[in-house]
């Protein structure tokens, strides 16, 4: 089947029309595709059993164009769960035959030199699916430069090209990757010194070779794997490098699943041939409109996660705190818990799985609370303190929430709200005078709390005028602003947290740490 996909005269190629293609980023296009799976409620990894919150975090940390970095003990699927997001890649035209797969779009000055004497690089082309653009670095001790960026062709130079010559050069690893994906397994096995090469490749998406003068993009999504701190044979993962990816704990799967994966992976006879590739998966041409962000954050979630941010560079539990790109990755992957579960509005959940995710690699527990023969229930304990520093992060906002209210009034109104099953909450607080007070004052003052410049055209148009949003929307900013009133009141101890009944979501204090 796959040959005759890539065949020259292959319907998919025909059907191809190059010349109203526009190249599109290896991040929209996964994006895309997430969106669209999201859309149709399909399975976005149909290929990983169970761990439902790890693949959330890998497709958030994806919905936010970010890297991926698995950690887990041997054998949890970790190598299955890279190979599969491929899966989700649409096919693009490459340059036929090159090995860094230049599009036939990029101007002149962006293709490698094999390319450049292409005098008409777009008569010569070739499809290529996701899959094929999956390049695997296998992490050990000899995994070196030549491994990750690649070597000097001796034969080249035994036929007089000079060592010097950009076209001795042989890419390997991550030139294979360009314009997929990059798995790295087994990260902290190769040498500090050596995982130092992918800071550029992150930082600058491209790949900088001094010694030919000549640089060439990158782009590239990194999924790498590890073993978690403290097992042997493993390297230190270099503080910069650790802070431009998320780290992901991925557990085994539960009896029941595993007994389901046994089932699945039994030996089996097929034909490999018959393996389908999904070229056509996705659609063609992406409209970069179908990849912006839509979902609105109110300007409270995002005053939390800020304030969430500080508390970490001031808990005393921890030994690092967070850097800067801890907090715009928290904000990122609280609309893409949004976007995840389908909604147009962030709420106080999303808020705690993007502060949790972002987190886990940039804020490191004080050693007595470290757990390395335990590592799974070391990852709860970060993700319990990240729980922690949001509960900690409405003591300013509930003096600011609650301030000119009636107190005694809005009590009566959280327990009436509360006590029956939530129907339309829009009608419902017609009914409630002081809490649709306190709501309309948090909604008046949102063009005050945040610069309009910074905000998508969604959050612009409601948080000027909210009455003018959708019913839907408005439903749902509307539960956002009770859901964090019902969190400041419980936080002043107006209520007790039985009177709203599970009503919204209310982060936890952490108790264990500060009793040992």
């Amino acid at each position: 089947m796959l040959l005759q996909i890539l065949e020259e005269g292959s319907s998919v190629k025909k059907d191809f029309d190059l010349e109203n293609y526009k190249p599109v980023s290896v991040v929209h296009q996964l994006r895309a595709a997430i969106l669209d799976k999201i859309k149709k409620g399909e399975d976005i990894l149909p290929d990983i059993q169970g761990r439902e919150e790890t693949k959330k975090d890998v497709l958030r940390a994806l919905l936010s164009g970010y890297h991926v970095y698995l950690v887990s003990e041997e054998g949890t699927g970790k190598t299955r769960l890279a190979k599969s997001l491929t899966r989700l890649l649409s096919p693009i035209p490459r340059i036929k035959g090159c090995p860094y797969n230049d599009d036939p779009k990029w101007p002149h000055h962006l293709l490698c030199p094999r390319c450049r004497e292409n005098k008409d690089p777009r008569r010569e082309y070739e499809l290529i699916p996701g899959q094929r653009r999956f390049s695997r670095i296998q992490g050990n001790d000899y995994t070196d430069e030549a491994k990750l960026l690649g070597l000097v062709d001796i034969q080249a130079i035994a036929q007089g090209k000079s060592p010097t010559d950009a076209m001795v050069f042989a890419a390997t690893g991550i030139f294979r990757a360009n314009r997929g994906i990059l798995f790295i397994d087994e990260l902290p096995a190769i040498r500090t010194k050596v995982q130092v090469l992918l800071h550029p490749v992150l930082e600058e998406k491209k790949a900088i070779l001094e010694e030919y003068n000549w640089e060439h993009p990158l782009d590239i999504i990194l999924v790498a794997t590890g073993n978690p701190q403290g097992f042997s044979h493993v390297n230190e993962v270099p503080r910069p490098l650790l802070d431009r990816l998320e780290l992901i704990y991925m557990p085994l799967p539960g009896k029941e699943i595993e007994m389901e994966i046994m089932l699945r992976e039994k030996f089996k006879i097929e034909d490999y041939l018959s393996q389908d590739e999904e070229m056509d998966n996705i659609p063609w041409q992406i409209e970069m409109e179908e990849v912006e962000r839509k979902v609105v954050l109110p300007w409270w979630t995002m005053y939390l996660l800020n304030e969430s941010i500080s508390h970490s560079r001031r808990c005393g539990l921890l030994d690092r705190r967070t850097s800067l790109r801890g907090g715009y990755r928290a904000l990122d992957h609280t609309y893409a818990s949004a976007e995840l579960e389908g909604r147009r509005v962030g709420y106080l959940r999303d808020a705690f799985d993007g502060l949790k995710l972002a987190l886990r690699g940039r804020i490191e527990l004080k050693p007595d609370l470290i757990d390395f023969e335990n590592p799974e229930k070391t990852f709860k304990n970060t993700d319990e303190i990240s729980e922690d520093l949001l509960w900690n992060a409405f003591e300013n906002l509930s003096l600011s929430i609650l301030g000119e209210c009636d107190r005694e009034a809005l009590a009566e109104d959280i327990r009436a709200i509360c006590s029956h099953e939530r129907g339309n909450l829009t009608h419902e607080l017609r009914d409630s005078g002081e809490l649709k007070r306190v709501i309309n004052r948090m909604k008046m003052v949102a063009r005050e709390k945040v610069k309009n410049e910074l905000i998508n055209d969604q959050e612009k148009k409601i948080f000027c005028d909210p009455d003018s949003a959708d019913e839907e929307t408005l439903e749902q900013y509307s539960y956002s602003a009770m859901e964090v009133v019902l969190n400041a009141a419980l936080h002043s101890n107006l209520v007790m947290e039985n009177e709203i009944r599970g009503k919204a979501f209310t982060p936890k204090m952490v108790t264990w740490a500060k009793e040992r």
